[in-house]
């Protein structure tokens, strides 16, 4: 049920009296006091007091056991990111542990970062590291964002279902990987009323209008187990449950199952003391009940990664009716409900942090370890991988037990058990048949991998095929170390391949390397070749920032248009180069203008001007390809500009014309004699013959114009055998 009730400080209070544990009251006050002080006057969208928010943190991890310093920091957790108090000031009254978990938890507010995915995964990466330094960083995250989803009803829409999001996929799987069940569960739960409320709603609907039948049904089969059991003289602690909403949304909705085939809906917990209780309370259970096949996991001997232990097994009452019973020790009940806060909640003389070499926290650095340089996206989909709830539990030939997540590979598990395996690898047999490299894993399946002494390494392939970041990232780290040469020569390929497809063009090596210098420095590389391969190897998706590239590549190209046309105006007439009179650039007297190359514009073309880097305006024809595609790039369209001819423009302009005719002998001298009659100036004529009898004649001289133009290669058409007079650059 979403949380209505507005807590104080007094039900802070109550909570840290009925624990059994002993607080430090007065250290407690002075940061409730401090918080309260500095959030004075601050409501939250409900439009309660904002320091509710921090004190209902603070009683939910009171509720986990923790000690004095977490409350404190609880307490103060949004401090330093919403007030004016410094983190210093935390330090120096609350002690160093207190500031080091306010600022594990507070976010990177300053950080300019291009998206919001780089944000998040910075975020993350962030409370990752901190988690490393101190546990108590993510418990303190997982209260805040159990208490902001229990108040998320007063949230936009749009913010209900971003941060609903973020918890399904960031946090309940957080939860669930450092044990704590009863926070994953309402985390599920919670984010699900938002992410589809319509099943939401169907499945809670179902479960009221059975409730009175599933606690019958669950108080009956307890009633029978402990009436069995004292015939053996045994005592243990029985408890019922029904399967959250979210575990049965995943089944009905996800897995595509009825309602009816959900076995594990109701569920019965036997707690006993012993390892040895559990197996026979399992054999007793068998003989009560009848045991479905097939439906038996042992997480006793093989724990699940978070180290949940328990044997759990399906059978079916005289009814007919599937339940659930699990079978744990004390400690392992411990484990299960409250995961790593059970260090401090359940075991004595644990205070302050949690071992560093406590295996539950092995993951933490094994994602920090991986993550060291994936980038924004990248990182946020290896952190989903890594945190996925469900695994697979494969072994080596040798019987040891490797857990990946679902949907792993060969190439995962080749690198999960050392990275020389891998990158050795030549091929893999599971269960003793041979098998695809992408073959996704099963639990129980018994895999060997195959390798060669001189093998040549992993191929770029595997990157695709490869679900954990573990693997994908020792593979870079392999073409990292091995290939650089081509790695550079492939990124380089790939930045040029980009570059062409997304029309993004430099006039000048200079104006190249400026923009590519500053991409450098902003993707925190040393120099452009580090670029280079870092793309090559597949450690930068280029992809990935190719929108940041064309939003600053468009601001340059716009941004240099404008200081262009500036320079040109604030141009002193005896400082400008001699510029030509036959174009007027629109708003700027005396421009340099040349003109272009590529297609040679006359008087009488329909002309446009391109902003060049110190050559002044370059004037194309309209229907010139290299304008058309650069006037159709958003990027370039602020350096064209308008231009147009001017009434007494010169009579001297070049052009060279293509002839096409029938090889014979005179050919040349004939089209020289007819330039010579139309007393047109020649500059330059060059005749070849063609392997088809044919010849061609490339001809540059003067003309007044288009008019004149047109009236020149009418006079050449008319020669003997001449098949077609082109203009060169149309």
């Amino acid at each position: 049920m979403i949380q209505t009730k507005i807590e104080n400080y007094e039900d802070l209070k109550r909570a840290l009296s009925q624990s059994d544990k002993s607080y430090d009251m007065e250290k407690i006050e002075r940061a409730y006091k401090l918080a309260d002080e500095a959030h004075g006057g601050q409501l939250r969208k409900s439009g309660d007091p904002y320091i509710s928010h921090p004190i209902s943190v603070a009683i939910i991890l009171v509720g986990m056991g923790m000690d004095t310093d977490c409350i404190c920091a609880a307490l103060l957790h949004d401090v330093v990111e919403d007030t004016s108090i410094p983190l210093e000031v935390l330090s120096k009254q609350f002690g160093n542990d207190v500031a080091i978990m306010v600022g594990g938890v507070t976010k990177l507010t300053n950080m300019t970062l291009s998206t919001k995915e780089e944000q998040q995964a910075e975020n993350i990466r962030k409370m990752l590291l901190a988690m490393n330094e101190d546990i108590r960083v993510i418990l303190i995250k997982l209260a805040d964002r159990l208490h902001n989803m229990r108040t998320m009803q007063y949230q936009s829409p749009d913010k209900q279902r971003s941060k609903s999001h973020e918890t399904m996929e960031i946090y309940a799987p957080i939860a669930h990987r450092l044990g704590i069940r009863s926070i994953k569960d309402e985390l599920e739960d919670l984010a699900l009323r938002y992410l589809d409320p319509i099943g939401y709603k169907e499945i809670e609907e179902r479960l009221a209008t059975t409730k009175n039948e599933r606690e019958a049904f669950i108080a009956s089969v307890q009633e029978k187990i402990r009436t069995r059991f004292a015939e053996y003289g045994i005592n243990p602690h029985i408890e019922g449950r029904v399967k959250s909403i979210y575990g049965i949304y995943r089944k009905v909705y996800v897995k595509g199952k009825q309602f009816e085939e959900i076995y594990d809906i109701y569920a019965v917990r036997v707690i006993v003391d012993t390892i040895n209780e559990c197996y026979n309370v399992l054999g007793i259970i068998h003989d009560l009940f009848t045991p479905i096949p097939n439906r038996f996991k042992d997480y006793i001997s093989t724990p699940k990664p978070n180290q949940y232990q328990s044997l759990h097994t399906t059978v079916l009452d005289k009814g007919g009716v599937p339940f659930e019973v699990q079978i744990r020790t004390w400690d392992m009940h411990y484990t299960a409900e409250y995961g790593i806060a059970a260090h401090w909640k359940y075991k004595a003389g644990i205070t302050g942090k949690a071992d560093k070499n406590d295996h539950q926290l092995e993951w933490v650095r094994k994602i920090i370890e991986s993550q060291q340089e994936a980038e924004g996206e990248d990182l946020m989909r290896n952190i989903r991988t890594d945190l996925s709830a469900d695994d697979v539990f494969v072994f080596t030939p040798k019987g040891d037990v490797k857990n990946l997540p679902a949907g792993s590979t060969i190439i995962d598990f080749a690198y999960a058990i050392h990275t020389a395996v891998g990158n050795k690898m030549t091929g893999a047999k599971v269960d003793g048949r041979i098998v695809p490299l992408d073959y996704e894993l099963k639990t129980g399946e018994i895999v060997e991998i195959l390798t060669a002494k001189n093998g040549t390494g992993p191929k770029r392939g595997w990157l695709e095929i490869a679900k954990t970041s573990e693997a994908r990232n020792k593979i870079r780290g392999w073409f990292k170390r091995e290939k650089r040469e081509e790695n550079i020569a492939a990124g380089k390929a790939e930045v040029e391949q980009e570059f062409k497809r997304n029309q993004i063009r430099f006039d000048t090596e200079e104006e190249y390397n400026t923009f590519m210098n500053e991409l450098v420095r902003r993707q925190h590389k040393d120099n452009l070749d580090d670029f280079y391969a870092s793309i090559g190897y597949g450690g930068l998706v280029l992809s990935h920032i190719m929108p940041r590239i064309k939003d600053e590549y468009a601001k340059m190209t716009s941004d240099f248009a404008e200081r262009e046309i500036e320079k040109l105006k604030k141009l002193s007439p005896q400082n400008q180069k001699k510029s030509s009179s036959a174009v007027v650039v629109e708003g700027i007297n005396n421009c340099l203008v040349k003109f272009a190359k590529c297609c040679n514009p006359l008087p009488g073309d329909d002309i446009v001007g391109f902003i060049t880097r110190g050559y002044g305006v370059s004037v194309h024809k309209r229907d010139c390809v290299n304008a058309q595609a650069s006037l159709n790039d958003i990027a370039q369209k602020e350096r064209w500009i308008k231009v147009h001819w001017s009434e007494d423009a010169p009579v001297d302009f070049r052009s060279t014309l293509q002839i096409l005719a029938t090889d014979r002998d005179g050919l040349t001298m004939d089209v020289t004699l007819v330039i010579a009659n139309l007393r047109v100036p020649m500059h330059e004529i060059y005749a070849r013959g063609l392997k088809n009898g044919n010849a061609e004649i490339t001809l540059t001289i003067s003309t007044q114009g288009l008019e004149h133009l047109q009236t020149i290669i009418q006079r050449l058409s008319k020669i003997r055998g001449v098949i077609s007079v082109e203009r060169s650059g149309k």
